[in-house]
């Protein structure tokens, strides 16, 4: 997969992106310390995870909109926003698990990130061994939380496998971008209901984006070719005009 955003750059100025290995988890590493994130780069790389990087709240905030990655680690001193203000505006549209790195000792901070919606918290300096099972930690309770637990789901020719971020048809992988992925996470995980205009942009491009109703129909066709087998003439990624969109089965 590939980052994307219609005419803007997908993650900004002060964010970084490794290339894409398909199939691996995506890290979001928010951290104006490049020692720290020199260190995190490597030691997760080396474990498959896919690093994406942002040295301040708001390029944090721009990459988890246009990456969509499986966790957050995020250091609460930043320079422009304070960490518990980046928490609450991922809260504000995602439930990505967010596991804060600090040095910040005192209970309170640590109380007051938790509340903001942080999963976890762990004081530097840190070890790597133990960060890294707090992240799996992490992952494995974000799975077991996510829909009803079934991560197999089938429409037409085309089968989505929710937990490895798969698609296929007829028996062939389907590459799709983030963007792409993320409206029809959304769409198989609500599959029959519809999903309001608003909500979606809200889930898959952040609240900053609620009235681009022009990036739902631009998407919408993209995966209409890559999935239906008529595309002009869809049976299973329907538009209620005005309204939203449904995946029926």
């Amino acid at each position: 997969m590939t980052a994307d955003t219609p005419a803007a750059s997908p993650l900004g100025s002060s964010a970084t992106e490794d290339d894409h290995r398909e199939g691996d988890q995506r890290v979001l590493v928010v951290d104006d310390d490049p020692q720290i994130v020199r260190a995190l780069r490597i030691n997760l790389a080396a474990h498959g995870y896919h690093v994406i990087v942002a040295v301040d709240g708001r390029s944090a905030l721009r990459a988890a909109g246009d990456t969509h990655p499986d966790l957050v680690v995020l250091d609460l001193g930043l320079p422009d926003l304070d960490g518990a203000d980046v928490i609450a505006g991922l809260r504000g549209w995602t439930s990505v698990p967010i596991v804060v790195l600090s040095a910040r000792t005192d209970s309170a901070d640590k109380v007051a990130a938790l509340d903001a919606g942080a999963d976890d918290y762990v004081t530097k300096p840190f070890g790597m061994a133990e960060l890294l099972a707090r992240l799996r930690a992490a992952i494995r309770r974000a799975a077991t939380a996510d829909g009803d637990g079934e991560v197999l789901v089938e429409f037409g020719a085309v089968q989505v496998d929710l937990q490895r971020k798969r698609v296929r048809r007829d028996g062939a992988d389907v590459h799709l971008t983030p963007t792409e992925w993320g409206m029809l996470e959304m769409l198989v995980r609500h599959r029959g209901k519809l999903i309001g205009q608003r909500e979606m942009l809200r889930h898959v491009w952040g609240p900053r984006h609620e009235d681009r109703t022009n990036y739902l129909r631009v998407y919408l066709a993209q995966l209409r070719r890559k999935l239906e087998t008529d595309p002009a003439h869809p049976r299973h990624l329907l538009t209620e005009p005005g309204m939203g969109y449904r995946l029926e089965s």
